[in-house]
């Protein structure tokens, strides 16, 4: 089992750059391929980005690919997400999510481990 807990959200001004963090205890992080999701409000659950266990894979959704990157660090069982030229529709709470795989999904149902999200805010 693994444990996770985002950081790094808050308020940006259109066109600025955030970065989230995602920190992991319990079972051994590198483990797990690493998933981004987000939520606004009123809509459903959609997929942002993933990462294989050994990041050689990763993937993105159309709405963010070119100004998001996903990372991790296995010695520090973390996993990030830049966010770079931030739009007011990429307001959302942020997920990250963990996959007892070797590639993730963009698929919410996919994924084994949830943390508590983070809030950003992109204001226009």
């Amino acid at each position: 089992q693994v444990q996770l807990v985002e950081s790094g959200g808050g308020l940006v001004q259109a066109g600025g750059s955030l970065r989230l963090s995602c920190a992991a205890s319990g079972r051994t992080f590198s483990s797990y391929a690493m998933g981004w999701f987000r939520q606004a409000p009123g809509k459903e659950r959609e997929f942002v980005a993933q990462i294989s266990r050994s990041s050689g894979n990763t993937i993105y959704a159309d709405s963010v690919k070119g100004r998001f990157t996903i990372s991790r660090d296995n010695a520090k069982n973390t996993v990030y997400l830049q966010m770079n030229s931030l739009k007011p529709e990429d307001t959302a709470v942020y997920y990250c999510a963990a996959r007892d795989a070797v590639v993730g999904g963009t698929k919410d149902w996919m994924y084994h481990y949830w943390g508590q999200g983070t809030a950003v805010t992109v204001s226009s």
